[in-house]
């Protein structure tokens, strides 16, 4: 699905596998969130995650690994980049040794006005863990090339 075109309300799409691991959590949150409890195991026990969690924002990198990863295996030269979120939230921890996925629902489909070369898609973004538990969502909105005259 290259084009903004080729999307349509209500498609979904299931993707993605990322296995988490112990030592990309603590490197994650020595270079981009260093709180305690993303990077010691006895400081993460005293807290409400009870052991080493994963940084919000380490999820949402691992979220956009597989969102890359995906728009590749589908071939998405069309894609080209995004003006933001509307929303997101941390629903549950992510712990090493999770296994993600993600699920998607489109949301809305439009072309651009001032842009005629170009649309854009807005999707809800569901990231669940191995038990099909929800642990992250957001609604990106992205950019796609229009299909070619």
């Amino acid at each position: 699905m290259p084009y903004w075109q080729d999307f349509s309300v209500g498609q979904r799409l299931s993707f993605g596998r990322y296995v988490v691991t112990r030592e990309e959590v603590i490197e994650f949150a020595r270079r981009f969130d260093p709180q305690p409890f993303h990077l010691d195991d006895d400081a993460a026990a005293r807290t409400h995650f009870g052991r080493l969690a994963a940084s919000g924002w380490h999820s949402c990198a691992m979220a956009m690994a597989m969102i890359v990863a995906e728009h590749e295996r589908m071939d998405a030269i069309g894609s080209l980049g995004s003006p933001g979120i509307e929303r997101l939230r941390w629903l549950k921890p992510v712990y090493p040794g999770d296994v993600l996925r993600c699920e998607s629902e489109v949301l809305e489909v439009r072309g651009s006005r001032s842009r005629p070369e170009m649309g854009a898609v807005r999707s809800r973004l569901t990231v669940l863990n191995q038990h099909d538990e929800p642990v992250l969502e957001q609604e990106p909105t992205v950019f796609y090339r229009s299909r070619p005259a």
